[in-house]
């Protein structure tokens, strides 16, 4: 009788957290935005411009709007922990997509664990959006012969719920 064993290829892993502030106006704002997400992370954000002008708002097209830091590898681990400390290790089903996505928002920053309160700053919220992905996904994003995830490689809502509650402890309501 042969053993059963698991495709490497079919293991999930954590590709990158993705933090985003948009604070709707330039100057003294995207810096207190940056050192926000400094002080949560310990990487550097970058600056994100206005893609079009909103005459109403009083934003001009390119001028920046928002800050937003990627991290990955390791680090990503431990501070996609902290941030699920901040909403009690529950997430909504509804933040889940069909591609191995997840996606929530935190109200106040100061809840996620490490971080203290600093009344230059204040409280802000921010957007959390984390990426899974299997081995092979970079067939999308490849410079030549970009192709498309098969079917069967994907990941579905059911596989990244199976993720995040043997690997975080979530649970998903």
């Amino acid at each position: 009788m042969s053993q059963q064993t698991e495709n490497s290829m079919k293991k999930i892993f954590l590709s990158k957290v993705v933090l985003n502030m948009g604070v709707g106006k330039s100057g003294e704002p995207i810096e207190v935005g940056k050192k926000t997400l400094s002080q949560i992370t310990g990487k550097k954000p970058n600056t994100r411009n206005a893609k079009k002008s909103q005459r109403d708002w009083g934003v001009r097209k390119g001028e920046p709007i928002g800050v937003a830091v990627t991290v990955r590898d390791n680090d990503a681990i431990e501070l996609l922990k902290r941030l699920l400390i901040t909403k009690d290790n529950k997430i909504s089903g509804r933040s889940i997509d069909n591609e191995g996505n997840i996606s929530f928002g935190i109200k106040e920053h100061i809840d996620i664990p490490g971080i203290k309160y600093d009344p230059k700053i204040g409280i802000l919220g921010l957007e959390v959006s984390v990426s899974l992905a299997r081995s092979g996904f970079n067939i999308k994003v490849r410079s030549q012969q970009k192709s498309k995830v098969g079917k069967n490689h994907r990941i579905s809502k059911d596989d990244t719920i199976k993720f995040l509650t043997e690997n975080f402890g979530v649970q998903v309501v």
